[in-house]
């Protein structure tokens, strides 16, 4: 299986990809201005069981500077610009990822994809309606609309209205739309 990892900055959020298909969209925390993480092609160098501390509970270097993808001991930071140049994951998130990747995997980060199936295909999880773009989300244990439209920057009304909900009633493995522009 030939899996990759896509890091998008600007919507903070990391996209499994197997043989060009998505498999997986997660939030993430990123850099902060004066110690962003880096944009380029990397793989993964070296992976780490229970690193512990601020890496929580699974670690992929992906520079020699000690870049990586980790957990976090801080879930609360998640979606934010907050790090010295790793991309924090939800703990959970970072266990399911460690076992899809293995040492050489490519890491691509940049600041947007456009991974946008043209009309129909089908191909994609992330798809064009109109002129707007989204991706699909899976409603994990405890998230809320408001924690999702907080994470990715967008209102809980404006998530309501894309996703066609009467009331703020959603639940774990539910698909949301997630509206990018």
């Amino acid at each position: 299986m030939a899996y990759q990892i896509y890091i998008e900055l600007n919507t903070r959020r990391l996209i499994l990809k197997n043989n060009g298909s998505i498999i997986a969209t997660y939030p993430v925390a990123i850099g902060k201005p004066s110690t962003p993480t880096p944009v380029g092609d990397f793989k993964v160098l070296n992976k780490i069981k229970n690193p512990g501390g601020v890496l929580g509970t699974r670690w992929l270097q992906f520079t020699w500077q000690q870049h990586g993808i980790h957990g976090t001991n801080k879930p609360w930071l998640i979606g934010q610009a907050v790090s010295n140049g790793c991309v924090r994951m939800y703990n959970r998130d970072v266990e399911e990822l460690y076992d899809y990747v293995s040492v050489g995997t490519p890491v691509i980060i940049r600041k947007n994809f456009s991974f946008i199936s043209p009309p129909g295909t089908g191909n994609s999880r992330e798809h064009s309606n109109t002129n707007r773009s989204y991706f699909i989300y899976t409603v994990k244990r405890g998230d809320s609309l408001w924690k999702i439209a907080h994470r990715y920057n967008v209102t809980v009304d404006r998530l309501k209205k894309y996703n066609n909900l009467n009331n703020n009633l959603i639940y774990p493995g539910q698909k949301l739309k997630i509206p990018v522009r």
